[in-house]
């Protein structure tokens, strides 16, 4: 709860649609709902989250300052992320992200994330295609 604020903003920094610190309150406040942050010192540098629903899980939030990308970051957050959804049962993962976001599209498949199908028009500022991406696990 006491990076909320920090999170939106990390949000704004990155997304032309960002959620605001009191979405991500009322999310945390949610029991279906898994959220970590990494953080340098005191400056949070990085977020992301899921939302259960049964056996399944909706990562939300992925973001990490631009001047962190490509150190792992988004990687260990969501390797502990998945880990942590798998003790409270959960086995089925899902996550949308924009088509054209190679660098994410990467990293979620080299978490084993599969690409099963497009949402066209589905992001807004620019119009975007959201690529749906699947990781099951037994």
């Amino acid at each position: 709860m006491e990076d909320a604020v920090a999170a939106a903003a990390l949000e704004a920094e990155n997304f032309s649609e960002p959620w605001s610190a009191n979405s991500f309150m009322e999310e945390i406040k949610k029991d279906s709902s898994i959220y970590i942050v990494a953080c340098e010192g005191e400056m949070l540098v990085g977020t992301c989250g899921l939302v259960a629903s049964f056996d399944e899980g909706e990562v939300l939030n992925v973001s990490v300052k631009k001047e962190y990308r490509k150190q792992g970051i988004a990687l260990q957050m969501l390797q502990y992320l998945l880990e942590e959804a798998k003790i409270k049962g959960i086995k089925h993962f899902t996550l949308e992200v924009r088509e054209g976001n190679v660098p994410a599209r990467t990293l979620y498949e080299k978490l084993g994330f599969v690409c099963e199908g497009i949402r066209p028009n589905f992001y807004r500022n620019p119009t975007e295609n959201a690529a749906i991406y699947w990781l099951h696990q037994e």
